[in-house]
């Protein structure tokens, strides 16, 4: 599901980039290693602003970053630098249909997408298809207690049927062979987690 107008305007302001930066990617780094040099998925990028601080913190070789709304992606390609072009590649896709191969990606980064995604599990099972044997899952989520609410619903759009909250993702993830290894979780709000995918 495509973010609306207000969601599209809060998740690429000036405080995401900030929270992602300063929050986000710190407590990553501290968390897991990804060698220079990989292929990275980021889902649901947006203006293209975490697609450009995953590159400068982790040097991969190349990011494929897509996201389900076009204009999403022709802002990003106006927010990129050509230099961060040419290794950070843009497109319009569907998490719930990758069109890559399977076992491809070293790494995949999702912030505040499955909670978007009407079937969130499909989701989870195109991310650990396409990542390679001890390939890295980031993901940064949303409970329906901080989304579903009485304010927020009037404001932006969501999904309503089958949401998950910590357990239900929990689950969801290590039967895709995507178990939690790393979290910071903030309950009734929402989970930063670092999955990794099991190598057998």
């Amino acid at each position: 599901m495509k973010a609306n107008r207000l969601e599209r305007l809060i998740v690429n302001s000036p405080i995401r980039l900030l929270i992602q930066d300063q929050i986000i990617l710190r407590w990553l780094k501290g968390k897991v290693s990804l060698p220079p040099g990989g292929t990275f998925l980021e889902v649901g990028c947006g203006r293209g602003a975490g697609a450009g601080l995953l590159l400068k913190e982790f040097k991969p070789a190349a990011i494929y970053a897509m996201d389900l709304d076009a204009d999403m992606i022709c802002e990003a390609g106006r927010y990129l630098t050509q230099g961060q072009k040419e290794r950070i590649h843009l497109y319009v896709g569907d998490v719930a249909r990758l069109p890559h191969k399977d076992a491809w990606a070293d790494a995949v980064f999702g912030f505040g997408v499955l909670h978007h995604l009407p079937d969130w599990r499909r989701g989870i099972a195109e991310i650990a298809r396409v990542l390679k044997p001890g390939g890295v899952y980031v993901l940064e989520e949303f409970y329906p207690q901080f989304y579903l609410n009485f304010l927020v619903r009037r404001l932006v759009s969501h999904p309503v049927q089958d949401r998950f909250y910590s357990r239900d993702l929990r689950q969801a993830l290590a039967q895709a062979g995507l178990p939690v290894q790393e979290a910071l979780e903030v309950k009734p709000l929402g989970l930063l987690a670092v999955c990794r995918k099991s190598s057998v």
